[in-house]
């Protein structure tokens, strides 16, 4: 599943959100917290987020290219398991980003709705 979002955010800005896993829950609301072995993120980074229903997920995120604004993990919930690509694009007047989601079609599908909300208030400026 291939999600994109743009809006007026610079795109420096919309980096700095992603991050910071404290600032998740301020431009994601179906995370209420994310606790993680790292202030920042970065390959190898393990930790946990909590959605708004309380189910928790675990993560660990594979790589990070702070260059590139591209980084991506895996997240597991239950036996469910997705693995999630995230990239900042610069565009005239603002940014975008684009979201890359490989799992079991039935999470994609659960998935689609919120994680496209999340991504229209993450680039919003």
């Amino acid at each position: 599943m291939r999600l994109r979002a743009s809006g007026r955010a610079e795109p420096e800005d919309v980096w700095l959100r992603y991050a910071d896993p404290r600032r998740w829950p301020g431009w994601s609301p179906q995370i209420r917290a994310v606790h993680a072995d790292r202030k920042r993120l970065t390959a190898g980074m393990s930790g946990e987020v909590v959605s708004v229903f309380g189910v928790t997920a675990a993560f660990v995120v594979e790589s990070v290219d702070d260059a590139r604004w591209h980084w991506v993990w895996r997240v597991a919930v239950g036996p469910v398991r997705l693995r999630l690509s995230h990239r900042v694009l610069r565009r005239p007047g603002g940014s975008a980003t684009e979201l890359v989601v490989e799992g079991p079609a039935v999470a994609l599908a659960a998935y689609a709705a919120p994680a496209r909300w999340a991504l229209g208030r993450l680039v919003r400026g």
